[in-house]
C-alpha cells in the first residue's frame, strides 16, 4: 500500500511538472518594430511577423509592425525576400530586423514612388476594416471597399489578396461562410499564401464541406517552412475535417501530430484546445476511458489560463458525463461552473462569449437547465425544480427566449409527473406566453437577417465590381505601355511565324500520311499471317484429337467402328483442308462440318449423350459467313469435359436464331457437369498443358474483330444457377 502511494505521489509530480511550462505565462506586451533592408534602409513590407506562442501580424508599407506577446517568446520574421530570421524577446523594446542583401530594382522604385501614397491609404483602410469587424459590419465592408479602390491601376495582387482576405476573415467573424469562402478564393487567385489557405480551410470546415476542407489543406503539408502555429493550425484544420468525414483515427492522429508541436513551442491555447478535440473524436468513437483522460488533461489546464475558458471546459466534459449517464458528475462539474460565472461580471462574460462557437451553453440560465434535466434523469423531481425557476427567472431578466421556453415547458412536465396539475397548467399557460413572443422575435429576426442579406449581397457586389473596374483599368494601363513594342515585333516576326507554321504543317501532314499507310499496311500483313499461323495450328490440332478415337476403337478391336470413323473422317479432313486457307467460309458449310463431326463423337459416346442441331428456317444461312473451325472447339470442350464425365445421359444442343436482319446468334448448350467441376477433375499435368484450340480461337477471333469490325462476339456462362452445364453464345454479323 505504501508503495501504490508512493507511485501515485511520483506521477502526480510528473504531471504537474509536464504542463507547468506551459501555464507559467509573464504578462504580455506589445512589441513595435520594423523591418528593412539593411544597405538602403528600404521598407519591406508583407513579412510574416510571429510568435512561438500564438501571435501573428505582418508588416505594414513602411515595413513596421505590432505584435503582443510576453518576455521570453520568439519572434519569427519570415518572407519570399530573405531567409528566416528569430529574435528572442527580452525587454518590452522595438525590435528592428535589418536585412541584408535586399535590393529594390529600379522599376520596383518608380511603381514604389508611384503608389506609395495608395499603398498607405490601402493599408490604412484594413487596419479600419478590422477595428470596426466585431463592431460594425456594414462599415468594416466599406472600408475594404474603400481599400480596393485605393489599389488603383497599379495596385499589385499582394495588397489585393490582403484586401479579399480580410474581408473573408469579416464574413467568417459573422459566420456568413459562403461569402467568406469566396472571398478568400478570390485572395488565392490574387496570391497564394498559408495565411489565406487555413483561413478557406477553416471557412470549409465551419460550413460543413469537409471533403473540399482536406483537399484545401493537404498540400500545406509539404512546405517546410511554414511557423509553429500556423503548422498547429494545420494539422488542427486536418483533424477536423477527417472527424466531419467520421475518419476518427486518422483526426486523432492529426490533432496530436499538432499537439506535440503546440507543446514543443509552447503555444498554450492550443494545446487545451486540441487535448479537448482529442476527447470529443474519442468520445465519438466509444472510446469513453481516453476521452475522459484527454478531458481531464483540458480542464487542468484550463483551470491555469482565464476564467471563461475553464468554464467552456467544464461545460464540454460535462456533456460528456451526460452522454455516458454520469449524472452525479455532470451535475457537479456544471455547479461548478456556475461558481465561475457568478465571480465574472455580465460585460465579460458577454464579451468573452462572443465569437465562441458554442457561446450559448456558457450562461447561467443554458447551465440551470442542464442541472435540472440531470436530476430529472434520477428521477430527483424535487431537486431539479429549483433549477428550472431559477433558469427561467434568469432567462427572463436577460431576455433569452429560448431557454425560457425550454425551461418552462420542463417545468410544466415535471409538475404534472408529481401529480401537481394547477402548477403543471399554470406553468404551460406561461410556456404557450412565451411561444408566442419567441415565435414574433423569430418573425422580425427573419426579417432583419433578409434585410442584412439584401446590404450584405449590395456590398458584395459593389466590391466585385471595384475588383473589375480595377482589373479592367490596370489591363488597359498595361496595354498601353506595351502596344508599341508588340506592335513592332509582330511585324518582324509575323511572316517568318506563318512561312514556318504552313511548312511545318505540311511537313506534319506528309509524316502522318505516311506512318499510318505504313502502319495500316503492316498491320495488315502481321493479321494475315497470325491468322494464317493459328489455322496451321487447328488441323494438328484437329486431327490429333480425331486420330485419338480412331485410336480408341483399335484399342478395343472394334475395327468395324474403326474404320466407319475413318471413312467419315476422310470425307470430314477433305472439307477442313479444303477451308483451312479462307479466313470466313458460308456458315451452311460450317454447320454441314459441325454434323459430321458431333455424329463421329456420337458414334462414339452414343451412351453419354444425345445431340440436337437446330435452326430457324426463316434464316437465309447463305448470306451470313463465319471463320472456319471456329465452333468445334467449343463442341469438343462439352462433349470431351462436360457431357463425358456426367453420370447420366447428357444432351447437347446447336440452335441458331436470328436477333435482328444483320446478326445471327449461335447458342451451344450441354448439360454436362459445369467447368467448374471439370477443372476440378483435371490432374496435374492436365493443368500444366494449356488448352491449344480454345487459345487458338480467342487470338483468331481478336484478330478477325480488329480487321473485320467487331464481326464476331463469343460469351460463355453457366447454364444452370448450381453451376452445372455450359452455355456458349456466338453472335455473327453480316458482311
Amino acid at each position: 500500500m505504501i508503495k501504490i502511494k508512493h507511485i501515485l505521489f511520483f506521477f502526480l509530480i510528473v504531471f504537474y511538472s509536464g504542463f507547468s511550462q506551459v501555464n507559467n505565462e509573464s504578462p504580455s506586451v506589445q512589441i513595435k518594430g520594423s523591418v528593412k533592408g539593411k544597405e538602403n534602409f528600404a521598407p519591406i513590407s508583407g513579412v510574416q511577423v510571429s510568435t512561438n506562442t500564438g501571435g501573428y501580424t505582418t508588416t505594414n508599407a513602411f515595413g513596421e509592425f505590432r505584435i503582443r506577446a510576453t518576455v521570453g517568446d520568439i519572434l519569427i520574421f519570415e518572407s519570399p525576400e530573405f531567409e528566416t530570421v528569430q529574435h528572442r524577446i527580452s525587454s518590452d523594446e522595438d525590435v528592428d530586423v535589418l536585412v541584408e542583401g535586399f535590393v529594390i530594382s529600379k522599376k520596383e522604385k518608380t511603381i514604389g514612388r508611384m503608389s506609395s501614397r495608395s499603398t498607405f491609404n490601402h493599408q490604412r483602410s484594413l487596419d479600419s476594416a478590422n477595428f470596426y469587424k466585431d463592431k460594425n459590419l456594414e462599415k468594416s465592408i466599406d472600408f475594404i471597399a474603400q481599400s480596393i479602390a485605393q489599389l488603383e491601376r497599379l495596385g499589385n495582387k499582394e495588397e489585393l489578396s490582403k484586401s479579399f482576405t480580410t474581408l473573408g476573415e469579416i464574413y467568417l467573424y459573422h459566420k456568413q461562410y459562403d461569402l467568406a469562402i469566396t472571398n478568400f478564393k478570390d485572395a488565392l487567385t490574387s496570391k497564394k499564401t498559408t495565411k489565406t489557405t487555413l483561413l478557406l480551410g477553416k471557412a470549409y470546415i465551419l460550413n460543413g464541406e469537409f471533403q473540399k476542407a482536406e483537399s484545401t489543406l493537404s498540400p500545406l503539408l509539404d512546405l517546410k517552412n511554414m511557423i509553429p502555429y500556423q503548422r498547429v493550425r494545420l494539422y488542427e484544420g486536418l483533424g477536423d475535417a477527417n472527424k466531419g468525414l467520421s475518419k476518427l483515427k486518422k483526426a486523432v492522429n492529426f490533432y496530436q501530430e499538432g499537439l506535440q508541436i503546440a507543446e514543443k513551442n509552447q503555444i498554450s491555447p492550443k494545446i487545451i484546445d486540441l487535448n479537448s478535440k482529442i476527447a470529443d473524436a474519442y468520445a465519438s468513437d466509444n472510446r469513453f476511458i481516453e476521452a475522459e483522460g484527454f478531458y481531464n488533461n483540458s480542464l487542468n489546464l484550463s483551470k491555469k489560463v482565464a476564467p471563461e475558458r475553464l468554464i467552456e471546459e467544464n461545460e464540454k466534459v460535462a456533456d460528456f458525463y451526460n452522454e455516458e449517464n454520469r449524472f452525479d458528475d455532470e451535475i457537479q462539474l456544471r455547479k461548478k461552473s456556475l461558481n465561475e460565472l457568478k465571480q465574472l461580471s455580465r460585460q465579460t462574460v458577454a464579451k468573452e462569449n462572443k465569437g465562441l462557437e458554442n457561446a450559448d451553453s456558457i450562461t447561467s440560465q443554458q447551465i440551470n437547465y442542464k442541472i435540472a434535466n440531470a436530476y430529472i434523469a434520477q428521477d430527483k423531481l424535487d431537486e431539479a425544480i429549483p433549477y428550472l425557476e431559477r433558469s427561467i427567472v434568469e432567462a427572463d431578466s436577460e431576455d433569452d427566449l429560448v431557454v425560457q421556453k425550454d425551461a418552462t415547458r420542463k417545468l410544466s412536465e415535471v409538475y404534472r409527473y408529481k401529480g401537481d396539475f394547477s402548477k403543471a397548467l399554470e406553468s404551460y399557460q406561461d410556456y404557450v406566453a412565451v411561444v408566442d413572443s419567441l415565435y414574433i422575435r423569430k418573425e422580425q429576426e427573419i426579417s432583419r437577417a433578409a434585410r442584412f442579406n439584401r446590404e450584405i449581397a449590395t456590398k458584395q457586389n459593389r466590391i466585385s465590381s471595384l475588383e473589375q473596374e480595377r482589373e479592367l483599368s490596370q489591363s488597359k494601363y498595361s496595354l498601353a505601355v506595351t502596344e508599341q513594342q508588340l506592335f513592332q515585333e509582330t511585324s518582324k516576326r509575323q511572316k517568318w511565324l506563318i512561312y514556318s507554321l504552313i511548312f511545318g504543317i505540311f511537313l506534319m501532314a506528309l509524316t502522318t500520311f505516311l506512318f499510318y499507310r505504313s502502319n495500316k499496311q503492316q498491320k495488315l500483313a502481321n493479321n494475315l499471317l497470325a491468322l494464317k499461323s493459328l489455322r496451321t495450328q487447328m488441323n494438328p490440332h484437329f486431327i490429333f484429337n480425331a486420330l485419338n478415337s480412331v485410336n480408341n476403337y483399335i484399342a478395343k478391336s472394334d475395327e468395324r467402328s474403326a474404320n466407319r470413323f475413318l471413312s467419315d473422317f476422310s470425307v470430314l479432313m477433305r472439307s477442313v483442308l479444303e477451308n483451312s486457307e479462307e479466313d470466313f467460309i458460308p456458315l451452311s458449310k460450317e454447320l454441314e462440318l459441325l454434323e459430321l463431326y458431333v455424329k463421329l463423337e456420337h458414334s462414339r459416346f452414343s451412351d453419354k449423350f444425345d445431340f440436337e442441331i437446330s435452326i430457324d428456317k426463316k434464316i437465309d444461312i447463305d448470306a451470313f459467313e463465319i471463320p472456319p473451325m471456329l465452333l468445334q472447339p467449343y463442341i469438343e470442350n462439352a462433349i470431351w469435359h462436360g457431357l463425358r464425365y456426367k453420370e447420366q445421359k447428357g444432351f447437347l444442343k446447336i440452335g441458331v436464331d436470328q436477333i435482328t436482319n444483320e446478326i445471327l446468334e449461335i447458342k451451344i448448350t450441354d448439360n454436362g457437369i459445369g467447368r467448374k467441376k471439370s477443372a476440378a477433375l483435371k490432374t496435374a499435368n492436365q493443368k500444366k498443358q494449356k488448352s491449344k484450340g480454345m487459345g487458338n480461337i480467342k487470338k483468331r477471333i481478336q484478330i478477325l474483330n480488329n480487321m473485320y469490325k467487331n464481326k464476331v462476339d463469343v460469351s460463355i456462362s453457366d447454364l444452370l444457377e448450381d453451376e452445372t452445364g455450359t452455355k456458349v453464345s456466338l453472335k455473327l454479323k453480316k458482311d
